[in-house]
């Protein structure tokens, strides 16, 4: 499918087609809004991208279905007969990508499975994001840091101990020495495509380990074709071995959230309802420093630049502030920091637009977020997000500033138009569930 065939007048500036990306290029028309659909290619014909969710994971671990027919992972053998051992490393419960990787989706198996049993790694911290959990599940202490040597070890010797069937690494860290198969998810390789940004000994570590787990793992997971791409193209994975599986949206974002709600919320955070919204951490390649160059550029707007929210910045020596002062926007743009799970569905709901400028995503959940709810989404048109936006979001070069800059001045000036992108968002977003 190819784009949607819309123009839409930009002030002081040619009309914005709305099948092609936006440049923001002198005398030259702006374009917006190429589309694809996910997924929007296979790596090889002969693997099928599976739904989202619990469901294909579960059949995938269990050796049910298609890839059982390669390799049949075992049952029964450690955890009684006809009963299925999986451990999951959950000590990153709390973190924001692969946490919300890992809270969706053992939150969705408790929901669905009670017929295996399930061992859960971590601390008192990562067992206090999921409190309520059925009794086929049980958390095991496991403290040791992320990405040190100590967790090569004492996670292989937790699994061991507690006789484990099948091992379910959530990133591309797998432990030495595991005594049953593995089935590793990889989100993206962030670290090794912008070397820039990491030390040589983080990238080092980084191409090992990643490497390490594709030949070592019984299943490779990747979260997009985007990832699926990158692995062989870096790693030479065969594409037999990669079962790509998108992530799922919470069922809190599927559900219309009450006017009385976002008014309630915003007035607690002392915002007026039609602010820009941005959700995620505030690393380099998730590209805050041009999104802030782009609002900037706004400021003669009647009113001046629109105000820019931003979510989930918990770095404490972010070069934000600097990043602020330097745009000229200072009370343009507001800092929340991070913010429960649940009153992320009213922050959503009260934004005009979701805008991810990112210069690479795996996934992009907050756009699947932002578009199971209604809201209109521009996005990057690199990695996977134009996989996952499809044709329900305007699509802009992330380095370009002037095209982020007419995106939102388009968008913001055309109602009609974010009608039609929020309808498609939310028919593109009813699939993807935990």
């Amino acid at each position: 499918m190819r784009g949607a065939g819309r123009r839409v007048a930009h002030p002081g500036s040619a009309r914005i087609d709305g099948r092609r990306r936006l440049r923001g290029r002198a005398g030259r028309r702006h374009r917006a809004g190429r589309r694809a659909d996910l997924p929007a290619r296979r790596p090889a014909a002969s693997r099928r991208a599976r739904p989202p969710g619990p469901r294909a994971l579960a059949r995938l671990l269990l050796g049910r279905g298609d890839a059982a027919a390669r390799r049949p992972l075992p049952r029964g053998s450690r955890g009684g007969p006809g009963v299925t051992t999986i451990a999951i490393d959950a000590r990153k419960i709390a973190d924001f990508g692969i946490g919300t990787y890992l809270r969706g989706l053992i939150g969705a198996l408790a929901r669905l499975d009670r017929d295996h049993r399930y061992l859960l790694l971590g601390g008192d911290e990562a067992a206090a994001a999921l409190p309520l959990l059925p009794g086929n599940f049980r958390w095991v202490e496991e403290r040791a840091p992320g990405y040190s040597l100590r967790e090569l070890v004492t996670v292989s010797r937790a699994v061991r101990r507690e006789r484990v069937d099948l091992f379910h690494a959530p990133h591309y860290v797998l432990p030495l020495a595991l005594p049953c198969p593995a089935v590793v998810t990889i989100h993206d390789l962030i670290h090794l495509r912008f070397p820039e940004l990491r030390s040589p000994l983080e990238r080092t570590y980084a191409r090992w380990m990643i490497g390490r787990a594709t030949r070592r793992a019984a299943r490779v997971i990747a979260v997009s074709e985007a990832t699926a791409r990158e692995l062989a193209d870096r790693f030479g994975v065969d594409p037999q071995r990669v079962e790509v599986i998108p992530n799922g949206v919470d069922e809190r974002f599927h559900r219309e959230v009450p006017a009385a709600e976002v008014e309630a919320m915003l007035a607690a955070l002392e915002l007026a309802p039609g602010y820009l919204l941005f959700v995620g951490n505030p690393k380099p390649h998730k590209n805050l420093e041009r999104l802030l160059a782009a609002v900037a550029r706004l400021a003669g707007r009647p009113g001046g630049p629109p105000t820019l929210v931003l979510a989930g910045d918990r770095d404490d020596d972010s070069p934000l502030p600097r990043q602020i002062a330097a745009a000229g926007l200072g009370a343009a743009v507001r800092r929340l920091g991070h913010l429960p799970d649940a009153d992320l569905p009213a922050l959503y709901r009260g934004a005009a637009l979701l805008v991810q400028p990112s210069l690479w995503e795996g996934f992009g959940l907050p756009v699947a977020e932002a578009m199971a709810l209604g809201v209109p989404v521009i996005a990057a048109d690199r990695g996977a997000l134009p996989e996952v936006a499809g044709d329900a979001a305007l699509l802009v070069d992330p380095e370009d500033v002037a095209a982020i800059a007419a995106a939102i001045a388009s968008l913001l000036d055309d109602p009609a138009v974010r009608a039609d992108l929020a309808q498609r968002g939310r028919r593109r977003a009813a699939g993807l569930h935990w």
